[in-house]
């Protein structure tokens, strides 16, 4: 007589393998599906906080070069009096990075405020309530 069995294996996904997946999950997701008010409030602050930083990055690592090329003009290449003038320019945007930061800074915090805000208010009032 032929015999059939029937076969069944489960294995459950340790804690860190979940934890990889459901990271993985959110970085895919449709957006749709990540709008809870934690990410949203997250991704408001990321928009405040990076243009800033970029922008006096950028200014900083130009600047710094310029007037690296200045002292370079001056110390290797005997050039004094160009060097000086190409080493003052590079500190302009060196000098302006920190105020050009506050300042879109500033400007994108009251961009975004009210969203800010109304949000925080939302997940605050949420977390008393449970």
């Amino acid at each position: 007589m032929n015999e059939k069995k029937f076969e069944y294996s489960y294995a459950a996904p340790t804690e860190r393998e979940r934890r990889e997946v459901e990271s993985l999950r959110r970085k895919y997701a449709p957006e749709i599906e990540r709008t809870d008010k934690m990410s949203e409030i997250r991704e408001l602050d990321k928009k405040v906080q990076s243009p800033p930083r970029i922008w006096a990055l950028i200014l900083g690592v130009v600047g710094t070069l310029v007037f690296g090329l200045g002292l370079t003009m001056i110390l290797e290449w005997n050039l004094l009096l160009w060097g000086t003038a190409v080493a003052a320019v590079g500190l302009v945007p060196v000098a302006l990075a920190y105020p050009v930061y506050k300042w879109k800074l500033q400007k994108l915090s009251d961009k975004y405020r009210e969203q800010i805000l109304t949000l925080s208010e939302e997940i605050l009032h949420e977390n008393k309530d449970a």
